[in-house]
């Protein structure tokens, strides 16, 4: 099976998406009901395995966060930003 992975982890926002889920006072739970309101099949313990890093992000995963948390997507991944500046 094929894997990819960026410097070991599996996706670079798990620091982030729990920050911001956190700043917005939503549980895994309540961030899930969210997320599938926008039509990401998502469930708490995905959001758990994300956020401990051992989950792959999707694209639309990746925009439907910031839509539900109310930030950019250069907000979740602004640790890569910092550690490889333009």
């Amino acid at each position: 099976m094929n894997k990819s992975y960026f410097n070991a982890d599996s996706n670079i926002i798990s620091k982030k998406l729990r920050k911001f889920r956190k700043k917005s006072n939503l549980s895994q739970e309540e961030l899930a009901a969210q997320m599938q309101l926008l039509g990401a099949d998502i469930t708490q313990p995905l959001i758990s395995k994300i956020e401990l890093n051992q989950r792959f992000v999707k694209d639309y995963e990746l925009v439907c966060f910031c839509r539900v948390l109310h930030i950019s997507e250069k907000d979740l991944l602004s640790d890569f930003y910092e550690k490889y500046p333009e």
